[in-house]
């Protein structure tokens, strides 16, 4: 007998030819809604044959006894020579099953290598093994994925997923029976769409003014549209209408109509991705493994914090998105999609047959549209998946050349209606002349509630200075994300008491941050971020009308790049005297403008996808500039900064789960630009933990946060 595993820690060892059927079957099952249950199949039959040789069963031996080497002998290249003689591609992902996917080139050197060192008897020995080692015929793909080389990169890309979660599940089961165990069934969609209407239920007949009226509205428009068979929507919403509680009931009437297993909610920050989870845990609260959170920054509860051992759950469902929600970051998303390991990769077999929700999807990095797009498009035309692209500032797609024909559906027909009934703020544009700090600072001061939103972390300290103000609030990625957190929550604090409270924030407040001020001015920006910024004005309709100051900053400055030419494109737009923001018009025409202005595939990835060159389309799709460095600051009281200070000890002693560690400091990180966080380590202002982590020994204000960086522009999307 061959053996796939050493032993266990009950001491037994797993039979190989169970473990290649065990893969098979459930690669299978995973592959089914690709269209490619047979080519799974095969794939999780021949993944695992070089196993059957001599040299890596003693190495299994010698691996129990402590005596093997890390690594052990291959055991790809049978399996895939055998792929190969069948579908080239295959043999990539074989190959690619540990370790990470390579371009053909460098699969096809690999293999011709390792084929001349085979041991013949490992063929021999696996075909007795097996009653079928090879399929009589050709083994048959999806068309699009045959005559189409970007339908091919992503129809791999899902195979692959396919396989490698299967077999990570198979060994799992078999090194470890109790995390298996954990990854319990979780409701199902049906059982959502009760609690939904349950949770609907309970808030219907609240309120009877304009707002709750267009959310009653938006409401129902989503349902009725749920009928309409799967493919890509758009969900065009004004701010304050509902829109998270709308799109949800979209998307879950919209799965139990059409038989999808789950629904993915994309989200651009993390700040609007917890708290949209939270909304939808308190909708679908009637029971356990429902709203999967996942981004870098989700703290998962220990396992005994929960009767239902939720956080067990959590932990085993981020690893492969066997949830019936999920909840996450377009950066996790996206880069995954793109990405070419095994753990990044495992997740995305459950993108078909689902619906993907974009929320804030003005936002996706125009420098990437185009590989984004093709595979939303490719989800949505091969793969029974549904897209909704969902904003209050609809991004004009179809502007771009390679989306001429986009063919997406409007849910709430007549949106520009809702956007007159929830009109709440009056705009008043300084253009000409531009406005000195002084100036924007007597305007705050002249209000007792008043907010000003800035484009980079120096203009907001500049502001400060000039508003002299002892009790104004700062929020910027100068402070940690524990402090954000606290000021968002005395900001709120204020508001409601109706006490002063002026604050001075970068775009980050625009993150989808729900705060309500009579007074905003923003510093001329991209529109979208304008529009963003009059979302926290005169939010809940509490006055008649709230004031929307937009000025262009004498001494302001703009980060480089994409925000710098969406700023022109906007001042080109408005002119002196402004526009109209109130339609969705407006929102159309300057994103029609901006598409042909800059470059929608700027790193050439959909060249790379069709050469199927997986590992260059890995390191050219980055949606977050990573040229920066954490570091972890101290923040908070004193028994938040033990527990910083004991979990920076754990990680420089290399003790304990770095994992966790990490996970826990994550409210407490800063980032810095590399080369900035250098020069303040050759000043004394950055400590070693480990690599790509320092800890901040400067000073660090409750109000300004890090004091002594260069405050550079603002980083919004974050993973």
């Amino acid at each position: 007998m061959a053996f796939a595993h050493s032993a266990n820690p009950r001491g037994q060892r797993q039979d190989l030819v169970a473990h290649l059927q065990a893969v098979a079957n459930l690669a299978a099952e995973f592959a089914a809604p690709l269209g490619a249950a047979e080519a799974a199949r095969w794939l999780g039959l021949w993944h695992d044959l070089g196993k059957f040789s001599r040299a890596f069963q003693q190495y299994l031996l010698d691996s129990e006894a402590g005596l093997a080497r890390r690594g052990g002998p291959d055991h790809k290249a049978l399996g895939a020579s055998v792929a190969a003689r069948h579908v080239g591609a295959l043999a990539m992902l074989i190959q690619g099953h540990h370790g990470a996917l390579h371009s053909p080139a460098q699969a096809q050197a690999w293999l011709a290598e390792r084929v001349r060192a085979l041991d013949p008897d490992g063929l021999a020995r696996a075909r007795r093994a097996l009653a079928t080692l090879e399929p009589a015929e050709r083994v048959a793909l999806p068309s699009h994925a045959e005559s189409d080389p970007l339908a091919a990169d992503l129809f791999l890309r899902l195979l692959y997923s396919a396989l490698v979660d299967a077999d990570y599940l198979d060994t799992e089961a078999h090194f470890a029976a109790e995390s298996a165990a954990g990854r319990s069934s979780p409701a199902n969609i049906a059982e959502l769409w009760t609690a939904l209407e349950r949770a609907q239920s309970a808030i219907s007949g609240r309120g009877s003014g304009p707002v709750a009226q267009a959310r009653h509205a938006v409401y129902h428009a989503c349902l009725a549209a749920a009928a309409q068979a799967p493919g890509i929507f758009r969900l065009t919403v004004p701010t304050g209408g509902g829109k998270t509680r709308s799109a949800m009931a979209f998307a879950v009437r919209h799965a139990l109509l059409h038989g999808q297993r789950r629904v993915i909610v994309a989200i651009p920050f993390i700040s609007i991705t917890e708290q949209t989870a939270d909304v939808y845990r308190r909708i679908f609260a009637g029971g356990p493994h429902t709203v999967l959170e996942h981004h870098s920054a989700a703290v998962r509860p220990e396992e005994d914090e929960l009767g239902l051992d939720e956080g067990a759950w959590a932990r085993l469902a981020a690893e492969n998105w066997d949830a019936p929600i999920v909840v996450t970051t377009t950066v996790q998303l996206f880069e995954s999609l793109f990405a070419n390991t095994p753990s990044r990769v495992r997740k995305l077999h459950r993108l078909a047959n689902s619906v993907i929700i974009l929320d804030e999807a003005q936002t996706l990095p125009a420098h990437l549209l185009e590989p984004i797009l093709d595979a939303l498009q490719q989800l949505a035309a091969h793969y029974h998946s549904t897209v909704v692209i969902s904003t209050a500032t609809q991004p004009a797609f179809e502007a771009i050349p390679a989306f001429r024909g986009l063919a997406a559906r409007e849910i709430v027909p007549d949106a520009e209606r809702f956007f007159a009934a929830l009109k709440r703020v009056r705009y008043e544009w300084h253009l000409d002349p531009p406005l000195a700090w002084g100036d924007v600072a007597a305007m705050m001061r002249a209000e007792p509630q008043a907010l000003a939103v800035v484009n980079t972390k120096r203009d907001a300290l500049a502001l400060l200075d000039a508003l002299g103000d002892p009790e104004a609030l700062h929020l910027s990625t100068l402070l940690c994300g524990a402090h954000r957190r606290r000021v968002i929550a005395e900001v709120r604090r204020r508001l409601a008491a109706g006490v002063p409270c002026r604050l001075v924030s970068t775009q980050v407040v625009e993150a989808g941050v729900d705060l309500d001020f009579p007074l905003v001015l923003r510093a001329l920006a991209p529109l979208d971020a304008i529009i963003q910024a009059a979302g926290r004005c005169n939010r809940e309709g509490h006055s008649e009308e709230g004031r929307v100051v937009v000025f262009e900053p004498r001494e302001g400055g703009l980060p480089p790049g994409f925000y710098r030419t969406a700023t022109g494109v906007t001042r080109a737009l408005v002119g002196t005297r402004g526009a109209d923001l109130h339609s969705p018009a407006a929102a159309t025409a300057y994103f029609r403008q901006l598409y042909q202005t800059v470059a929608t595939d700027r790193a050439g990835i959909q060249n790379w996808r069709r050469q199927l060159d997986f590992p260059q389309v890995a390191r050219e799709f980055r949606m977050i500039d990573d040229d920066t460095e954490a570091v972890v600051v101290h923040f908070g009281g004193q028994e938040e900064q033990a527990e910083v200070n004991r979990l920076l000890d754990q990680l420089r002693a290399r003790a304990g789960n770095p994992r966790r560690a990490l996970r826990a400091l994550q409210p407490y990180l800063v980032n810095i630009r590399r080369r900035e966080a250098e020069r303040l380590r050759r000043a004394g202002l950055v400590g070693e933990v480990i690599p790509g982590l320092g800890e901040w020994l400067g000073h660090y204000d409750p109000v300004r946060g890090l004091q002594g960086a260069d405050p550079q522009a603002e980083s919004l999307i974050v993973g």
